[in-house]
């Protein structure tokens, strides 16, 4: 998944230790937030108290007309739950390094996040194994329905079975706010390659992990912030640093070291 400018997040931009001030700054500044994948506490870490911080400001952002997107994939996506129910209600929903069809809800025809999506990618989308799964835990369908605040925000737009057979909420949408989650994850069908993980890499694979950064490209296009300076845009830059390549020890191709 590509973020909607070639700006770090904000915890690359200043940590995850400064000021609410520095990061209403920074909120000002960028166009979007992508929340990423990994293992963190989703009330008490520093991860999720900053997410919170640009949450509550894109909420208000939003309803003042001033579009603030955010995207969030695996833990992200969790995240978000917590941050509308107000709550960890995460089970046991393991679906470890598996690729699945996505079961489609009426609703995801209807949705932001596959508009543009050809009529022969949303069949394939449905019927592949497309979306690469890594993760332990998940909202399920029966406590999502049950919670009346994730009701209310999100529509849900996929559905997919764990292992133990908990069906899982696979991929959401605000309904009124541009606010996006996918349990699976896109950015592994163009970008990882360890053979020893279940990556999709089909041509069909590579065209979802691309119109879905396409689109949420797009819809940080709709946000008007900028850096007050063009010296501060620029020292921003994710091209200052240096990416390493790691795919020989790790499952990623290249890291950035800060």
């Amino acid at each position: 998944m590509a973020l909607p400018s070639p700006y770090m997040s904000c915890s690359e931009l200043v940590g995850l230790t400064q000021s609410t001030a520095a990061y209403e700054n920074i909120f000002k500044s960028i166009n979007g937030l992508l929340l990423i994948g990994g293992s963190s506490d989703l009330e008490t870490s520093d991860f999720a108290k900053v997410a919170g911080i640009f949450f509550r400001l894109a909420l208000k952002a939003n309803d003042a007309g001033d579009s603030f997107p955010i995207w969030g994939t695996c833990l992200g996506m969790q995240l978000l739950t917590c941050l509308v129910a107000g709550e960890n209600l995460l089970t046991k929903t393991t679906a470890e390094n598996m690729a699945l069809p996505l079961n489609l809800t009426k609703e995801a025809h209807s949705s932001q996040m596959f508009q543009g999506f050809p009529s022969d990618v949303m069949k394939a989308l449905s019927q592949e194994a497309l979306t690469g799964n890594f993760h332990q835990y998940g909202v399920t369908m029966k406590t999502f329905k049950e919670n009346e605040k994730l009701q209310s925000f999100f529509s849900i737009l996929s559905t997919n079975t764990a292992e133990n057979g908990a069906i899982f909420v696979s991929t959401m949408e605000g309904r009124t706010y541009p606010f996006y989650g996918v349990q699976w994850h896109p950015e592994v069908n163009r970008f990882q390659w360890d053979p020893k993980l279940n990556f999709p890499h089909s041509s069909d694979a590579v065209r979802v992990a691309s119109l879905l950064a396409e689109f949420f490209v797009n819809e940080g296009r709709r946000s008007l912030h900028h850096f007050d300076q063009p010296e501060e845009e620029a020292e921003s830059l994710i091209y200052n640093y240096t990416p390493t390549y790691a795919g020989n020890f790790t499952g990623y191709e290249q890291i950035y070291f800060f």
